[in-house]
Protein backbone atom coordinates (compact mmCIF):
# COMPACT_ATOMS: atom_id res chain seq x y z
CA UNK A 1 0.00 0.00 0.00
CA UNK A 2 2.94 2.42 0.70
CA UNK A 3 4.26 1.71 -2.84
CA UNK A 4 0.45 2.74 -4.35
CA UNK A 5 0.00 6.37 -5.74
CA UNK A 6 -2.29 8.36 -3.06
CA UNK A 7 -5.50 8.35 -5.56
CA UNK A 8 -5.03 4.41 -5.93
CA UNK A 9 -5.01 4.32 -2.09
CA UNK A 10 -8.22 6.62 -1.50
CA UNK A 11 -9.75 5.01 -4.38
CA UNK A 12 -9.70 1.35 -3.03
CA UNK A 13 -10.68 3.47 0.83
CA UNK A 14 -13.37 4.71 -1.09
CA UNK A 15 -14.58 1.33 -2.42
CA UNK A 16 -14.41 -0.43 0.90
CA UNK A 17 -16.11 2.36 2.62
CA UNK A 18 -18.87 2.05 0.16
CA UNK A 19 -19.06 -2.02 1.05
CA UNK A 20 -19.12 -1.37 4.37
CA UNK A 21 -22.18 1.46 3.91
CA UNK A 22 -23.66 -1.04 1.73
CA UNK A 23 -23.92 -3.52 4.22
CA UNK A 24 -25.00 -1.19 6.93
CA UNK A 25 -28.04 0.11 5.02
CA UNK A 26 -28.76 -3.63 4.34
CA UNK A 27 -28.50 -4.49 8.48
CA UNK A 28 -31.08 -1.13 9.23
CA UNK A 29 -34.27 -0.16 9.21
CA UNK A 30 -35.47 2.61 6.57
CA UNK A 31 -35.17 5.61 8.73
CA UNK A 32 -31.86 4.34 9.84
CA UNK A 33 -31.01 4.66 6.35
CA UNK A 34 -32.14 8.14 5.75
CA UNK A 35 -30.06 9.47 8.69
CA UNK A 36 -26.69 7.71 6.96
CA UNK A 37 -27.56 9.19 4.36
CA UNK A 38 -28.22 12.61 5.69
CA UNK A 39 -24.79 12.13 7.82
CA UNK A 40 -22.89 11.74 3.93
CA UNK A 41 -24.44 15.18 2.43
CA UNK A 42 -23.38 17.10 5.82
CA UNK A 43 -20.13 15.28 5.68
CA UNK A 44 -19.19 16.55 1.89
CA UNK A 45 -20.56 20.35 3.20
CA UNK A 46 -18.09 20.51 6.30
CA UNK A 47 -15.27 18.87 4.30
CA UNK A 48 -15.46 21.24 1.86
CA UNK A 49 -15.86 23.98 4.62
CA UNK A 50 -12.67 21.80 6.00
CA UNK A 51 -10.83 22.75 2.68
CA UNK A 52 -11.42 26.60 3.08
CA UNK A 53 -11.56 27.65 6.70
CA UNK A 54 -9.25 25.23 7.64
CA UNK A 55 -6.58 24.62 4.76
CA UNK A 56 -6.72 27.98 3.71
CA UNK A 57 -7.85 30.17 6.55
CA UNK A 58 -11.01 32.01 5.26
CA UNK A 59 -13.84 31.64 7.41
CA UNK A 60 -17.43 31.42 6.13
CA UNK A 61 -20.59 32.28 7.56
CA UNK A 62 -22.36 31.38 4.48
CA UNK A 63 -22.19 27.92 3.39
CA UNK A 64 -26.06 27.06 3.65
CA UNK A 65 -26.54 29.56 0.79
CA UNK A 66 -24.33 27.42 -1.52
CA UNK A 67 -26.46 24.31 -0.91
CA UNK A 68 -29.53 26.14 -0.99
CA UNK A 69 -28.26 26.76 -4.99
CA UNK A 70 -27.42 23.32 -5.20
CA UNK A 71 -30.80 22.08 -3.76
CA UNK A 72 -32.79 24.28 -5.94
CA UNK A 73 -30.51 23.29 -9.05
CA UNK A 74 -31.77 19.89 -8.68
CA UNK A 75 -34.96 20.50 -8.14
CA UNK A 76 -35.58 22.96 -10.75
CA UNK A 77 -33.91 20.34 -13.17
CA UNK A 78 -36.04 17.09 -11.74
CA UNK A 79 -39.50 19.61 -12.50
CA UNK A 80 -38.09 20.89 -15.71
CA UNK A 81 -36.24 18.56 -17.40
CA UNK A 82 -36.72 15.25 -16.26
CA UNK A 83 -35.16 13.49 -18.80
CA UNK A 84 -31.97 14.50 -17.12
CA UNK A 85 -30.78 11.20 -15.03
CA UNK A 86 -30.10 12.46 -11.64
CA UNK A 87 -25.71 11.63 -12.22
CA UNK A 88 -26.15 14.68 -14.79
CA UNK A 89 -28.18 17.20 -12.24
CA UNK A 90 -26.09 16.22 -9.14
CA UNK A 91 -23.30 17.18 -11.43
CA UNK A 92 -24.57 20.57 -12.79
CA UNK A 93 -25.55 21.59 -9.13
CA UNK A 94 -22.13 21.37 -8.29
CA UNK A 95 -21.57 23.22 -11.20
CA UNK A 96 -23.92 26.14 -9.90
CA UNK A 97 -22.33 25.42 -6.64
CA UNK A 98 -18.67 26.25 -7.72
CA UNK A 99 -20.14 29.28 -9.90
CA UNK A 100 -21.70 30.90 -7.35
CA UNK A 101 -18.19 30.32 -5.14
CA UNK A 102 -16.53 31.21 -7.95
CA UNK A 103 -18.55 35.03 -8.11
CA UNK A 104 -18.23 35.03 -4.32
CA UNK A 105 -14.36 34.31 -3.89
CA UNK A 106 -14.04 36.71 -6.27
CA UNK A 107 -15.91 39.84 -4.32
CA UNK A 108 -14.34 38.63 -0.96
CA UNK A 109 -10.74 38.21 -1.80
CA UNK A 110 -9.87 41.03 -0.54
CA UNK A 111 -11.38 40.78 2.71
CA UNK A 112 -10.44 39.16 5.80
CA UNK A 113 -11.25 38.23 9.42
CA UNK A 114 -14.79 39.41 10.78
CA UNK A 115 -15.04 41.32 6.82
CA UNK A 116 -15.22 38.29 5.07
CA UNK A 117 -17.12 36.40 7.66
CA UNK A 118 -19.92 39.53 7.47
CA UNK A 119 -19.61 39.50 3.90
CA UNK A 120 -20.83 35.67 3.27
CA UNK A 121 -23.04 35.96 6.51
CA UNK A 122 -24.60 38.43 4.23
CA UNK A 123 -24.93 36.02 1.78
CA UNK A 124 -26.48 33.59 3.54
CA UNK A 125 -28.86 35.71 5.31
CA UNK A 126 -29.46 37.26 1.53
CA UNK A 127 -30.40 34.33 -1.05
CA UNK A 128 -32.95 32.05 0.47
CA UNK A 129 -35.28 35.27 0.50
CA UNK A 130 -35.11 35.12 -3.38
CA UNK A 131 -37.12 32.41 -3.19
CA UNK A 132 -40.15 34.27 -1.65
CA UNK A 133 -38.89 37.55 -4.08
CA UNK A 134 -39.86 35.38 -7.28
CA UNK A 135 -42.68 32.84 -5.98
CA UNK A 136 -43.86 31.46 -9.56
CA UNK A 137 -40.53 29.85 -10.29
CA UNK A 138 -39.31 28.55 -6.64
CA UNK A 139 -42.67 28.38 -4.98
CA UNK A 140 -42.31 30.89 -2.19
CA UNK A 141 -41.67 29.98 1.42
CA UNK A 142 -43.60 26.60 0.78
CA UNK A 143 -40.47 25.30 -1.65
CA UNK A 144 -40.56 22.65 -4.73
CA UNK A 145 -41.35 19.09 -3.75
CA UNK A 146 -40.96 16.63 -6.72
CA UNK A 147 -40.48 13.02 -7.09
CA UNK A 148 -37.01 11.56 -8.51
CA UNK A 149 -37.90 8.45 -11.15
CA UNK A 150 -34.43 7.52 -11.52
CA UNK A 151 -34.07 4.47 -10.12
CA UNK A 152 -31.69 2.03 -11.76
CA UNK A 153 -33.07 -1.23 -13.30
CA UNK A 154 -30.66 -2.81 -11.73
CA UNK A 155 -31.81 -2.01 -8.04
CA UNK A 156 -35.70 -2.86 -9.03
CA UNK A 157 -37.02 -3.97 -5.55
CA UNK A 158 -34.76 -2.40 -3.44
CA UNK A 159 -36.51 0.50 -1.00
CA UNK A 160 -36.18 4.04 -2.03
CA UNK A 161 -34.16 5.09 0.99
CA UNK A 162 -31.71 2.35 0.93
CA UNK A 163 -31.06 2.80 -2.96
CA UNK A 164 -30.80 6.91 -2.55
CA UNK A 165 -28.42 6.42 0.62
CA UNK A 166 -26.41 4.33 -1.50
CA UNK A 167 -26.33 7.46 -4.58
CA UNK A 168 -25.52 9.76 -1.86
CA UNK A 169 -22.47 7.97 -0.32
CA UNK A 170 -21.08 7.36 -3.93
CA UNK A 171 -20.82 10.92 -4.60
CA UNK A 172 -20.08 11.59 -1.39
CA UNK A 173 -16.97 9.20 -1.62
CA UNK A 174 -15.89 11.00 -4.83
CA UNK A 175 -15.96 14.15 -3.57
CA UNK A 176 -14.21 13.16 -0.51
CA UNK A 177 -11.34 11.05 -2.91
CA UNK A 178 -10.93 14.68 -4.96
CA UNK A 179 -10.47 16.95 -1.71
CA UNK A 180 -8.12 14.21 -0.28
CA UNK A 181 -6.01 14.17 -3.30
CA UNK A 182 -5.91 17.58 -3.59
CA UNK A 183 -5.19 17.85 -0.09
CA UNK A 184 -2.03 16.22 -0.20
CA UNK A 185 -0.86 17.36 -3.66
CA UNK A 186 0.62 20.95 -4.51
CA UNK A 187 -2.42 22.80 -4.21
CA UNK A 188 -3.10 21.84 -0.62
CA UNK A 189 0.64 22.86 0.05
CA UNK A 190 -0.18 26.29 -1.61
CA UNK A 191 -3.38 26.86 0.70
CA UNK A 192 -1.50 26.16 3.62
CA UNK A 193 1.27 28.49 2.68
CA UNK A 194 -1.49 31.61 2.13
CA UNK A 195 -3.46 30.70 5.59
CA UNK A 196 -0.24 30.61 7.30
CA UNK A 197 1.48 33.84 6.00
CA UNK A 198 0.18 35.52 2.95
CA UNK A 199 3.27 37.87 2.34
CA UNK A 200 5.48 34.78 2.94
CA UNK A 201 3.44 33.06 0.24
CA UNK A 202 3.42 35.97 -2.14
CA UNK A 203 7.04 36.28 -1.93
CA UNK A 204 7.48 32.69 -2.76
CA UNK A 205 5.42 33.48 -6.40
CA UNK A 206 2.12 32.18 -4.70
CA UNK A 207 -0.91 34.21 -6.60
CA UNK A 208 -2.80 34.40 -3.40
CA UNK A 209 -5.78 36.54 -4.67
CA UNK A 210 -6.36 33.64 -7.19
CA UNK A 211 -5.34 31.05 -4.86
CA UNK A 212 -8.34 32.13 -2.63
CA UNK A 213 -10.79 32.08 -5.30
CA UNK A 214 -10.10 28.78 -6.36
CA UNK A 215 -10.57 27.54 -2.58
CA UNK A 216 -13.95 29.66 -2.29
CA UNK A 217 -14.75 27.65 -5.73
CA UNK A 218 -14.27 24.12 -4.87
CA UNK A 219 -15.56 24.65 -1.12
CA UNK A 220 -18.96 25.79 -2.62
CA UNK A 221 -19.09 23.25 -5.14
CA UNK A 222 -19.40 21.10 -2.80
CA UNK A 223 -21.72 22.68 -0.72
CA UNK A 224 -23.70 22.90 -4.11
CA UNK A 225 -23.04 19.36 -4.20
CA UNK A 226 -24.42 18.81 -0.65
CA UNK A 227 -27.41 21.25 -0.96
CA UNK A 228 -28.35 18.89 -4.67
CA UNK A 229 -28.22 15.24 -2.38
CA UNK A 230 -30.27 16.71 0.17
CA UNK A 231 -32.74 17.86 -2.13
CA UNK A 232 -32.84 14.00 -3.79
CA UNK A 233 -32.83 12.37 -0.73
CA UNK A 234 -35.47 14.48 0.66
CA UNK A 235 -37.63 15.11 -2.45
CA UNK A 236 -37.96 18.81 -1.64
CA UNK A 237 -36.37 22.19 -1.64
CA UNK A 238 -37.68 25.05 0.30
CA UNK A 239 -36.05 28.12 1.78
CA UNK A 240 -36.40 27.55 5.67
CA UNK A 241 -33.99 24.42 5.06
CA UNK A 242 -31.11 26.66 4.32
CA UNK A 243 -31.22 29.39 7.17
CA UNK A 244 -28.57 30.89 8.86
CA UNK A 245 -28.70 28.54 11.29
CA UNK A 246 -27.96 25.99 8.84
CA UNK A 247 -24.43 27.84 7.95
CA UNK A 248 -23.36 28.00 11.71
CA UNK A 249 -23.95 24.83 12.61
CA UNK A 250 -21.60 23.74 9.84
CA UNK A 251 -18.95 26.04 10.95
CA UNK A 252 -19.49 25.07 14.57
CA UNK A 253 -19.17 21.48 13.46
CA UNK A 254 -16.21 22.05 11.52
CA UNK A 255 -14.66 23.04 14.77
CA UNK A 256 -16.14 20.68 16.83
CA UNK A 257 -14.45 17.64 14.26
CA UNK A 258 -11.42 19.56 13.69
CA UNK A 259 -10.46 22.18 11.11
CA UNK A 260 -7.29 21.06 9.53
CA UNK A 261 -8.84 17.84 8.73
CA UNK A 262 -11.22 16.07 6.84
CA UNK A 263 -11.53 13.35 9.07
CA UNK A 264 -12.52 16.58 11.51
CA UNK A 265 -15.26 16.42 9.32
CA UNK A 266 -17.07 13.02 9.36
CA UNK A 267 -16.93 13.63 13.34
CA UNK A 268 -18.86 17.20 12.75
CA UNK A 269 -20.94 15.47 10.46
CA UNK A 270 -22.12 12.73 12.74
CA UNK A 271 -22.74 15.33 15.23
CA UNK A 272 -25.33 17.26 13.49
CA UNK A 273 -27.07 14.47 12.80
CA UNK A 274 -27.31 12.23 16.03
CA UNK A 275 -27.07 15.05 18.12
CA UNK A 276 -30.65 16.19 17.44
CA UNK A 277 -31.41 12.10 17.78
CA UNK A 278 -30.08 11.75 20.99
CA UNK A 279 -31.42 15.01 22.85
CA UNK A 280 -34.68 14.18 21.19
CA UNK A 281 -34.82 10.25 22.82
CA UNK A 282 -33.05 12.10 25.95
CA UNK A 283 -36.31 14.40 26.56
CA UNK A 284 -38.70 12.25 25.93
CA UNK A 285 -37.13 9.86 28.18
CA UNK A 286 -37.11 12.79 30.95
CA UNK A 287 -40.83 14.18 29.83
CA UNK A 288 -39.69 17.30 29.28
CA UNK A 289 -42.09 19.99 28.12
CA UNK A 290 -42.01 20.60 24.63
CA UNK A 291 -40.48 24.21 24.88
CA UNK A 292 -37.52 22.42 26.98
CA UNK A 293 -37.25 19.73 24.82
CA UNK A 294 -37.16 22.09 21.23
CA UNK A 295 -34.16 23.80 22.92
CA UNK A 296 -32.40 20.82 24.73
CA UNK A 297 -30.14 20.30 20.74
CA UNK A 298 -28.61 24.01 20.76
CA UNK A 299 -28.10 24.39 24.36
CA UNK A 300 -26.23 20.24 24.47
CA UNK A 301 -24.70 21.33 21.47
CA UNK A 302 -22.99 24.21 22.90
CA UNK A 303 -21.99 22.41 26.38
CA UNK A 304 -20.12 19.78 23.95
CA UNK A 305 -18.85 22.07 21.77
CA UNK A 306 -17.12 24.43 24.51
CA UNK A 307 -15.98 21.27 26.41
CA UNK A 308 -14.54 19.62 23.57
CA UNK A 309 -12.98 23.12 22.43
CA UNK A 310 -11.34 23.53 25.55
CA UNK A 311 -10.12 20.15 25.96
CA UNK A 312 -9.01 19.18 22.52
CA UNK A 313 -8.37 23.09 20.95
CA UNK A 314 -7.41 20.89 17.47
CA UNK A 315 -11.36 19.08 17.83
CA UNK A 316 -12.48 15.75 18.15
CA UNK A 317 -9.61 14.12 15.15
CA UNK A 318 -6.95 16.54 16.94
CA UNK A 319 -7.86 15.02 20.31
CA UNK A 320 -7.49 11.24 18.47
CA UNK A 321 -4.28 12.06 16.98
CA UNK A 322 -2.82 13.12 20.35
CA UNK A 323 -4.52 10.40 22.25
CA UNK A 324 -2.79 7.67 19.41
CA UNK A 325 0.64 9.25 19.21
CA UNK A 326 0.75 8.73 22.96
CA UNK A 327 -0.49 5.41 22.47
CA UNK A 328 2.15 4.58 20.24
CA UNK A 329 5.38 6.78 21.82
CA UNK A 330 7.30 3.87 23.87
CA UNK A 331 7.74 4.28 27.26
CA UNK A 332 11.90 5.85 28.49
CA UNK A 333 11.61 4.06 31.87
CA UNK A 334 11.00 0.56 29.42
CA UNK A 335 14.30 -1.14 28.50
CA UNK A 336 14.93 -1.55 25.07
CA UNK A 337 13.91 -5.51 25.35
CA UNK A 338 10.51 -4.49 27.02
CA UNK A 339 9.26 -2.25 24.68
CA UNK A 340 10.34 -4.72 21.95
CA UNK A 341 13.21 -3.71 20.53
CA UNK A 342 16.20 -5.02 19.62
Amino acid sequence: MKNLPPIVVHLLAALGCLVLLVLLTVATDPFTNLRIATVGYYLVAVAGLALLTGFNGQVSLGHGAFMFIGAYTVALLVKRVPSFPIWADLLLATVAGGIAGLLAGAAAARLRGPYLAGATLALAVGLPAVAQRFPDLFAGSNGLSFTVNSQPAALAGVPPTRWQAWIVWLAVLLALVFLANLARGKLGRTLRAVRDDEVAASLAGVHVGRTKILAFLVSSACGGLAGGLQAFLLGTAAPGSFTVALSLSLLAALVLGGLGSLWGALWGALALVYFQVWTDDLADLLDLRTDISDNLPLALYGVVLIVIVLAFPAGIQGGLRKVWVRVRRPNPSQSPSQRGET
